[in-house]
């Protein structure tokens, strides 16, 4: 076993942004599954290691970090990434870039919100994919309105993988997943052209790591 482990679901988009940057940093890493639907991250063993029940746990260099944001700025400073500029003006709109898929758009559309929308609703069919495709959609079309402010050369900041691109991909396989429209975005569907080459996008793919 690798002393590198990452505690993830494969389906969680958090956990899918720390293996795109696990991979670019070639990081070997064992992956132990934390089923979310079976309800695996509220065990005694998983609340032992996150108290808040979320996945990703990553334990690299003798510590254990919870939250993706903060673990993909710890591996892009120890393991020099690139994903920010150096320069702080630049630097900050990179980041509120990233914010807008990870901290505005994600943590709405996960299941557990979702869920309890579904609760509120006495399980009103299609509850789920009304209440993901409500915030995916306008989210994206955001995104690639802020997209306008870089040149897509190939990727969301230019011609290196960025912070924004991490947070992007993930958000677009849920997109799909549940069916939001992103078609008319075109800055974005260029970036995601050139990312699904990637290799370490590629390797991370849910389908790739589904157990």
């Amino acid at each position: 076993m690798s002393d590198t482990v990452l505690f993830d679901y494969w389906r969680s988009s958090a956990s899918y942004r720390l293996r795109i940057a696990l991979n670019m940093a070639g990081i070997d890493y064992t992956a132990i599954s934390i089923d979310l639907v079976k309800g695996e991250h509220k065990s005694p063993e998983h609340l032992a290691r996150n108290p808040q029940g979320f996945v990703p746990v990553l334990e690299i260099d003798g510590l254990r970090m919870t939250q993706s944001l903060a673990i993909l700025e710890y591996l892009d400073t120890t393991r020099d990434l690139g994903l920010l500029p150096k320069d702080p003006a630049a630097r900050v709109q990179a980041q509120a870039l990233a914010h807008a898929i990870a901290v505005d758009v994600h943590p709405v559309c996960n299941l557990q919100v979702a869920g309890y929308a579904i609760k509120l609703t006495e399980g009103r069919d299609g509850v789920r994919e009304d209440w993901m495709r409500r915030f995916i959609t306008p989210g994206l079309k955001a995104f690639e309105e802020l997209l306008g402010g870089y040149e897509q050369a190939p990727y969301s900041t230019g011609d290196s993988i960025s912070l924004a691109d991490i947070c992007l991909m993930p958000q677009l396989y849920n997109a799909r997943r549940w069916g939001a429209d992103f078609s008319d975005c075109p800055r974005i569907l260029a970036v995601e052209t050139a990312l699904s080459a990637h290799p370490a996008f590629d390797a991370a793919r849910p389908e790739a790591v589904q157990p």
